[in-house]
C-alpha cells in the first residue's frame, strides 16, 4: 500500500524559521522530518507533547522585584562589592 502524504502550508516568522532550521540541521533533521515527528507525538500522546503554560513568577521573585526601587533610591543602605571574591566572603561570613 502506497503512503499518502498531504502538504501543510504555514506562516512563521522568518528569523524563527532560520534559527530553527539551523538547529534542526545540526541535529541531522530537516523541517519536514521534525514536523512529522512532532505531529506523530501529538497523536501518540493525544495532546501537545510539551508543557504549554503561562509562566508565573514565584513569590520570592515578586518580593525581590518589589525591593528594587528601594535599592535604587537608597544605594547607601546596601553593601557594594568590588569582585566575586568579596561577595563570596560576605555571604559565607557569620556576620
Amino acid at each position: 500500500m502506497a503512503s499518502m502524504t498531504s502538504a501543510i502550508n504555514i506562516n512563521v516568522d522568518s528569523k524563527l524559521k532560520d534559527e530553527a532550521t539551523g538547529i534542526l540541521k545540526g541535529l541531522g533533521l530537516n523541517m519536514s522530518t521534525f514536523i512529522n515527528m512532532a505531529l506523530t507525538q501529538v497523536v501518540k500522546r493525544n495532546g501537545v507533547p510539551f508543557e504549554v503554560v503561562n509562566p508565573t513568577p514565584s513569590k520570592e521573585l515578586l518580593e525581590a522585584l518589589a525591593e528594587v526601587p528601594e535599592m535604587i533610591n537608597n544605594p547607601e543602605k546596601y553593601p557594594r562589592y568590588k569582585n566575586r571574591e568579596e561577595l563570596e566572603k560576605a555571604l559565607l561570613s557569620d556576620d
